[in-house]
């Protein structure tokens, strides 16, 4: 019967090993990397990074190269299908030329999470704990 229930600790992630993942960070920020390693606490080793900024139909990547993740920062952790990879029907551009738009949408999330947080603190009774990103 205990093989029934799903094994969802960090040892789950042994069949992502040396594969191509995709990471989402609770700061936003989206990363493909191969998995080379984790830990007990679901920390991540990402090799060959790349962060990807979308914009409408466009995407642009930036090369991190190793990448340490700590695992509470990590919000979606998802497997890249090769075979599909090239299929996406968005076109590549140039890291700068999405630049300034993904630091636009940026500041107009944390805009609107400043005012969404002032209004439950002040009509709702809710608190102001936590920091950027703990939305999640």
């Amino acid at each position: 019967m205990d093989s029934l229930i799903p094994f969802t600790t960090s040892g789950s992630l042994v069949d992502c090993v040396d594969r191509k993942m995709l990471v989402v960070l609770r700061d936003g920020r989206k990363l493909q990397g191969v998995l080379r390693s984790y830990d007990q606490f679901a920390n991540l080793v990402l090799e060959d990074t790349v962060e990807r900024i979308y914009h409408q139909d466009v995407f642009a990547e930036m090369w991190r190269g190793l990448f340490l993740i700590r695992g509470e920062n990590v919000v979606l952790l998802g497997e890249i299908d090769l075979d599909q990879e090239d299929e996406v029907p968005l076109r590549q551009v140039e890291w700068t030329v999405l630049e300034h738009y993904h630091k636009q949408e940026i500041a107009n999330k944390k805009q609107r999470e400043e005012v969404k947080s002032q209004v439950l603190f002040e009509e709702k009774g809710f608190c102001r704990e936590g920091g950027e990103g703990d939305g999640y």
